[in-house]
């Protein structure tokens, strides 16, 4: 029992005393981390995980189409560009928002009329071609980086996985074919070429170079639409129809034709339009697995 009038102050720790006890702040200090390590490297691999990656995709798209479909880029060719852009400060700026819009699915025939009502030929071709390929690099990289790993292990079907053999094997020839038909979907091509195995380089490359003529006929068009009787634009007109017709008859021609071979759409892409070299620039090496065919022996004489 303390004896009354006593100090009951406890004393102060000593050295020892406090030396364990800044060694077990240490320790919890040292266990915090660890802890909030592993939480972020859990995080990050379930941001990493190809179904949540996929899931971005799907908003940002979603977000894009919205603000479209706010926007209303029709009005571009009745109201015009915002008066406070004029110049090349416009025409770069319209092929930034041309190739955003592509992405997110906004038909290129109409960006590219709108681009030769506002800027005439000159410059609204340069914008156009250049507004297609950055719209093309944009939804490569989005399909490549956020949706393959996800997307992949489920292709299905013999028109699917001879699409993405053909892109695979000879990316830029295919990319090639498939500028040149009027009829592809820009934006599916190139979320299509983004799951298969094909470069960033010969992709761009080829729809820079499939796509000129194309884009150049709408520019055109859109430029003298004010003048439907000018011998420009019924060249304009005259080349979209011609090449309309001639995609849907080689179409069709590939459609009534004998059975089908192995790489159906690989003919189409390919020996369908002519005689291709062995290697385009850019092309990845061709792997075939399996054993060659054998060469059939010659008939025995009687």
């Amino acid at each position: 029992m303390a004896k009354p009038g006593a100090d009951l102050t406890p004393e102060p720790p000593g050295p020892r005393a406090r030396g364990i006890r800044d060694v077990r702040e240490l320790r919890d200090l040292r266990g915090l981390r660890r802890a909030a390590a592993r939480t972020l490297v859990r995080c990050s691999r379930g941001m990493m995980a190809p179904w949540t990656r996929f899931g971005l995709l799907v908003a940002v798209l979603a977000a894009g189409i919205a603000l479209v479909l706010a926007w209303h880029p029709q009005q571009l060719l009745t109201h015009g560009w915002p008066p406070r852009t004029s110049g090349a400060t416009a025409v770069l700026v319209f092929a930034v928002a041309y190739g955003v819009a592509t992405v997110v699915f906004v038909p290129r025939p109409l960006l590219n009329a709108a681009a030769g009502a506002l800027y005439g030929i000159h410059a609204g071709l340069p914008a156009a071609i250049g507004g297609t390929v950055l719209g093309a690099g944009l939804a490569f990289l989005l399909g490549r980086f956020l949706g393959r790993d996800a997307v992949r292990p489920l292709l299905r079907g013999r028109f699917v996985l001879s699409l993405d053999r053909q892109l695979s094997r000879h990316g830029f020839r295919s990319t090639l074919a498939l500028r040149l038909f009027p009829g592809v979907p820009f934006a599916a091509a190139n979320y299509a070429a983004a799951l298969s195995r094909i470069r960033l380089a010969p992709f761009l490359t080829a729809t820079a170079a499939g796509s000129a003529a194309n884009t150049a006929a709408y520019v055109v068009a859109g430029a003298r639409a004010a003048s439907p009787t000018s011998p420009a634009f019924l060249l304009a007109l005259g080349f979209l129809g011609v090449t309309a017709v001639a995609a849907t008859a080689f179409a069709r021609r590939r459609t009534r034709g004998a059975p089908a071979p192995a790489d159906g759409l690989g003919d189409a892409l390919g020996d369908g339009l002519g005689k291709w070299p062995d290697e385009a620039p850019g092309d990845e090496p061709c792997e075939v697995s399996g054993p060659a065919d054998a060469a059939t022996p010659p008939a025995e004489s009687a």
